[in-house]
């Protein structure tokens, strides 16, 4: 448990945390492959190769070189994709894939931080198309992930402008804790990979998560706790922190209904006393 809570006269912290497997039990761009199927943008094949990746990285995770493969073979996937196309399905389909694999243990963690006046910050190597609307489910504070070049037809055009990964992912940290006033000190740090080690290394206070051997050995050498997250929970089923807030439109409708409720008892009371 996080028991400390920040002292606003002292330096900002944040805690920043990786998603596949550190927040989310699968990977955040693989399991949408489905649906960009279902949508058009991918065929069946490369439908089935997402499936096997995803079940690859959830057997083992993906060491550098796997990595690079993946990030050469998705470049070249989503060359000429509409992104307006990726956000909207994306945003259809982002509760009933997404919330399902959110680890209880990390949504706790989010919500102890933000009690204890620290940012939450997601670091991705997935795209920003995905990370963005995950963090905002999460009530992150900001994010850090892959962004891919757009030309000018609003497609993709298969060039990564900011690639999220490793060492890149460290000097992300160190830059926002200069935009933001964060003292590196007081932060906190959480991923699955030994890719990440740039990133825990950034932070006083590194978290390794379900980590693969390469980083359980290292976080072992290094005296770093190691947390096990076992339990996906809809973050519908948690506290009311994480509640979806009711549209305008609803609350007034609920207000409508709640005054013609009020009305009808008083007139029946009326009638009844005036009988």
């Amino acid at each position: 448990m996080l028991r400390d809570v920040e002292n606003h006269s002292m330096p900002r912290a944040a805690a920043f945390f990786d998603l596949d497997k550190t927040v989310i039990a699968k990977s955040s761009t693989l399991t949408f492959g489905k649906s960009f199927y279902q949508g058009g943008l991918i065929s069946r094949r490369a439908a089935l190769r997402t499936a096997y990746a995803q079940f690859v990285f959830l057997a083992g995770g993906l060491d550098h070189d796997q990595m690079e493969r993946m990030r050469e073979y998705l470049s070249t996937l989503v060359r000429g994709w509409n992104v307006q196309q990726v956000r909207q399905i994306v945003a259809e389909t982002l509760h009933d894939l997404i919330d399902p694999i959110i680890y209880d243990e990390a949504a706790s963690l989010i919500e102890e931080h933000h009690a204890a006046g620290r940012d939450v910050v997601i670091v991705s190597t997935s795209g920003a198309e995905v990370v963005e609307p995950i963090g905002e489910l999460l009530g992150a504070d900001r994010v850090v992930a892959t962004r891919m070049v757009v030309g000018a037809d609003g497609c993709f055009t298969g060039e990564v402008e900011y690639y999220a990964y490793g060492p890149t992912k460290a000097e992300a940290i160190r830059e926002l804790a200069v935009s933001e006033g964060y003292d590196l000190d007081r932060c906190y740090a959480y991923s699955d990979s030994a890719t990440d080690l740039p990133m825990l290394q950034a932070v006083r206070h590194p978290r390794a998560v379900n980590p693969d051997r390469a980083l359980r050995r290292e976080a072992l050498a290094r005296g770093w706790p190691v947390l096990e997250f076992r339990r996906p929970v809809p973050l519908k089923k948690r506290l009311p922190a994480f509640s979806v807030p009711p549209r305008p439109a609803l609350v007034a409708a609920a207000i409508t209904a709640a005054a013609a409720t009020a009305g009808l008892v008083w007139y029946a009371s009326r009638r009844r006393s005036t009988a």
